[in-house]
């Protein structure tokens, strides 16, 4: 998964590989879970690292259907399966999972789908202005095109983090009156128009990144499935098992990060006028072994420009029972 940059037909690098699987500490006879197939790089090392079994996940068919060589390249230990990690306790009981060694997500949209103009993610090349993870439901063009001026500046805003989201969403009002919105090029274009260009000579990211980012995580319910993942996490994994987490903006990441400090019981609670009581306390559900998030090096951002936002957080389940 990456940040929103005009790249054309770069591969697919996971990002901070090793990390990942330090972070997992694979073990022979495990059961792992990966919940963001994309196109198998987490999935084939954990299996590569120990002789183990993973249950993958992946909500675009395209990635599924993609899988299918990995699928048969490690005999019988990988299942993939079409789904949103939000059900993947659902989906690893169908697939006769107990509990889980270790869930690994890897969030956001895939270079796979940000490469391919058809699937509408990017404003590097034109394409329909799409931006369905699943190639099913409301579209970027039915959002755009369908909800009013407030509605869509506070989605701007919130998910985007556009400081100028109500000037963007009258841009797109405007000019969808005149014709519906319906290519990448064209709200590409509406929002640059709007935020004006970089400085000369100056490093800038395209205009239009965090609009694009915005309509992106709605159209896709990414914060919401965030947070029912890491509970289904909470639930499924083992004592012991370890989460990991790669994140690649502040919402996303903040999400992660809140999660954790409640779990691990770093969150404060009850009112400053009394110490909290039982009633107060969750169990701490996981251990942290570092507060902080892990970034990637120097060389790997430099051999993989979009890794440069990525951050991972690491949590360890204990044995505690977790809070319905």
């Amino acid at each position: 998964m990456t940040d929103q940059q005009p790249m054309p037909h770069a591969p697919h690098i996971p990002v901070m590989l090793a990390e990942v699987l330090d972070g997992l500490s694979p073990r022979d006879g495990g059961l792992y879970l990966d919940g963001t197939f994309g196109a198998g790089g987490y999935t084939g090392a954990i299996l590569d690292a120990a002789d183990c079994r993973v249950i993958a996940i992946d909500r675009d068919p395209d990635a599924v259907a993609a899988g299918a060589d990995v699928v048969a390249r490690y005999d019988g230990r990988l299942t993939l399966v079409q789904g949103r990690f939000s059900e993947m306790e659902e989906l690893a009981i169908a697939a006769g999972a107990g509990k889980l060694d270790g869930v690994t997500l890897d969030l956001g949209v895939s270079s796979m789908q940000l490469d391919q103009a058809a699937r509408g993610f990017s404003f590097a090349a034109d394409g329909p202005l799409d931006m369905r993870m699943s190639q099913s439901g409301e579209s970027a063009a039915d959002l755009v095109n369908s909800r009013e001026q407030d509605e869509l500046a506070d989605i701007i805003f919130h998910y985007g983090d556009e400081r100028r989201s109500r000037a963007i969403a009258r841009a797109i009002i405007k000019a969808r009156d005149i014709a519906p919105i319906e290519r990448t090029a064209v709200l590409a274009n509406i929002v640059a128009k709007v935020l004006g260009p970089g400085k000369p000579g100056g490093k800038r990211t395209h205009p239009a990144t965090r609009t694009f980012q915005a309509l992106r995580i709605y159209v896709n319910s990414e914060i919401e499935e965030l947070r029912q993942g890491l509970a289904a996490a909470e639930r499924l994994l083992a004592p012991e098992g370890w989460l990991a987490i790669v994140s690649f903006h502040s919402l996303e990441d903040r999400e992660v990060k809140l999660f954790l400090a409640d779990r691990a019981g770093l969150q404060p609670s009850g009112s400053r006028h009394r110490p909290p009581s039982d009633a107060d306390r969750r169990p701490i559900t996981f251990r942290l072994p570092r507060r902080g998030v892990t970034k990637p090096g120097a060389a790997e951002t430099s051999s993989n420009p979009r890794s440069r936002s990525a951050r991972l957080r690491v949590a360890q389940r204990t044995d505690a029972e977790f809070a319905a």
